[in-house]
């Protein structure tokens, strides 16, 4: 597989780098951004995901969390995909923030027009890690997941989907179960059809109580985000996994709300989280 460099830049001894390629799973055109530390010029790293929110692309985080300090102290390489496929211009594709064009919801959809392209999980479970483990110093053995939002949401059904492939996940703000607010009911709707049966195995808490597990969670949600009540909806997670003897530790932060601000305050503490798990 090949790949076309946007552009390079010097980061904290490291390499911020942007990049594009052509994506079987997709069909489209992808960007993605990796940040390397200096540990990768010595060899394989272990490497973290992070996958983006609503509106987002691959440089909402690369730009705004400041990760990268903290990233190269610790050794850990940085992939942050797009949040969705583009320019293939569907009917209704770029009408509404919440469905389509940057919110593919890290699902592989079933329904017309959708499922020929928006295969995001596909995308982020498979073909992109293929990529990065082909072209870049990260060991494939040491990977781990999280996201922010919608991105939160994909993080936790990513890796309860594939724990052996993430061994380490975590989530700003996440879209706890989509199935029970209206941004899921609109998206799993659109993508996979009215049967709710067949949204399960694309929420985290409804994946949980379906029997899938990890070996820890790690979740913050600021208590002043407006979404929290309406989309949010932490609580059901962390019941399911009480429920389910799923370890999680749930985070609540008085005063933070749902933008960077809250992911650049507390992502350092997240990247420890993942370099205890990655490198044990």
């Amino acid at each position: 597989m090949t790949i076309e460099t946007s552009g390079e830049h010097r980061c904290f001894g490291g390499v911020q780098g942007y990049y594009r390629h052509e994506s079987t799973e997709t069909g489209t055109p992808m960007r993605f951004a990796v940040f390397l530390p200096p540990a990768a010029a010595s060899g394989p790293v272990p490497v973290l995901y992070f996958l983006a929110g609503l509106t987002c692309t691959e440089e909402n985080f690369t730009v705004k969390a400041g990760a990268q300090r903290r990233a190269a102290e610790l050794g850990l390489a940085l992939v942050m995909p797009d949040t969705s496929p583009r320019g293939t211009d569907l009917p209704g594709e770029h009408d509404n923030y919440d469905f389509g064009s940057g919110a593919g919801f890290y699902v592989d959809a079933t329904e017309a027009p959708w499922s020929v392209n928006y295969r995001m999980y596909s995308y982020v479970t498979r073909e992109l890690p293929a990529l990065v483990e082909e072209h870049f110093e990260v060991d494939r053995a040491r990977s781990g997941i999280f996201g922010h939002s919608m991105g939160g949401h994909g993080a936790l059904v990513c890796a309860l989907r594939n724990p052996e492939r993430f061994r380490s996940v975590s989530a700003f703000a996440p879209i706890s179960s989509p199935m029970h607010c209206t941004w899921g009911e609109k998206a799993l709707g659109g993508y996979l059809g009215p049967q709710r049966a067949a949204w399960r195995a694309w929420d985290a808490t409804a994946l949980i109580e379906d029997g899938h597990r990890v070996p820890d969670i790690l979740v913050d949600q600021g208590l002043a985000d407006t979404f929290l009540a309406s989309q949010l909806m932490p609580e059901r997670l962390e019941q399911a996994c009480s429920m389910a003897g799923q370890p999680v530790t749930l985070r609540r932060h008085p005063g933070y709300d749902h933008s960077y601000f809250f992911i650049a305050t507390f992502v350092g503490e997240h990247l420890d989280w993942h370099a205890a798990r990655l490198k044990a």
